[in-house]
């Protein structure tokens, strides 16, 4: 190996992870230094599109929506320019499954992400991949001796489910996300107390379908990632803005989520909007969030005597980014 190849060979190098969901489409930019493998995060941005607005009633993306996320992506892309990206992955879950004309969407995709890496496109990755991957994220900082962990990753279409038995993993996919539950039943704002109840009931199948494929009585820790999850910590907390870093790995009981899940779903969307910590494009469907929550604090109880969620900031972008890091 010459100077100069050796020199390349050590040289740090960076990569970024893109997640493009039902509600947001976020950006991990981190550096990995060769010689010792080490990750280390340059960058974390987060916007949402509502890329899976409609999609649960009319099957399709809407023009507008794939729009809002090509400009997302594109200032993504420069971003990266920046940075000196080399190598990418993008995936795409939920909505994207689900719409008859994701062509037009993945397109979209390799015609920004081709900018970095010619050939790149958004991956639409099955739920099992999708849950491995936060699993990995979501546990990255948590203690040992905290497992076994059964992690959450609640999502604006679907919310995934995983633990780590014996070696194996164990997942399931629900179509279960803060988006499809507010269109399909917390239509009203504030919402009813009868949609409240159509909405839980339907939570409850959802859970319940996890229930059957993981092992959620075996679980001493419940971790909790993705927007509802960090927003509640931080409204939890009484956090004067929203700051990740007091947010990662903070314990909530369940009788204070109780409080501020209760008290969100009684107020309306502009007066969620009130609280510095509240992003504008969760304000109107974190609602429905609120009672996804509610209904696993009440399964993970009574499976395994559960009292409070670690929430985690790290997620799927986290476990792609060490899935490239092993690759390098």
């Amino acid at each position: 190996m010459s100077a100069h190849e050796s020199a390349f060979a050590t040289r740090p190098r960076r990569v970024a992870a893109i997640d493009c969901g039902t509600n947001s489409i976020r950006l991990l930019i981190s550096e990995i230094d060769p010689s010792t493998g080490a990750v280390s995060e340059v960058s974390r941005r987060n916007t949402i599109v509502r890329l899976g607005e409609g999609v649960d009633e009319t099957g399709r993306f809407q023009a507008g929506a794939i729009q809002r996320a090509r400009a997302a992506l594109e200032d993504y892309v420069s971003e990266m320019g920046r940075e000196g990206v080399a190598r990418l992955r993008m995936v795409a879950t939920s909505a994207t499954r689900d719409a008859a004309n994701r062509e037009d969407f993945f397109a979209m995709t390799r015609e920004v992400l081709g900018r970095i890496q010619p050939g790149a496109q958004a991956e639409v990755i099955s739920g099992d991949e999708e849950a491995a991957l936060s699993y990995a994220g979501a546990t990255a900082d948590l203690e040992p001796g905290r497992g076994p962990a059964c992690v959450i990753d609640l999502g604006g279409g679907s919310t995934e489910f995983v633990m780590r038995v014996d070696g194996q993993v164990r997942a399931l996919s629900t179509q279960m996300g803060c988006v499809r539950v507010t269109e399909r039943f917390m239509r009203t704002d504030p919402p009813t107390a009868r949609e409240t109840e159509e909405a839980r009931a339907y939570i409850r199948e959802r859970i319940a379908d996890a229930a059957a494929v993981v092992p959620f009585e075996r679980a001493h820790t419940f971790v909790g990632c993705a927007g509802t999850f960090t927003t509640l910590s931080a409204l939890a907390q009484g956090l004067p803005s929203y700051d990740p870093a007091r947010i990662h790995m903070s314990e909530i009981p369940f009788t204070r989520m109780r409080e501020v899940t209760a008290e969100l779903r009684g107020k309306t969307a502009a007066q969620r909007l009130e609280d510095p910590v509240m992003h504008p494009g969760r304000a109107d469907v974190i609602a429905s969030g609120s009672a996804v929550v509610e209904e696993m604090m009440d399964a993970f109880q009574a499976a395994a005597n559960a009292i409070s969620f670690v929430v985690s900031e790290k997620d799927i972008l986290d476990g792609i980014v060490a899935g490239l890091a092993a690759e390098d």
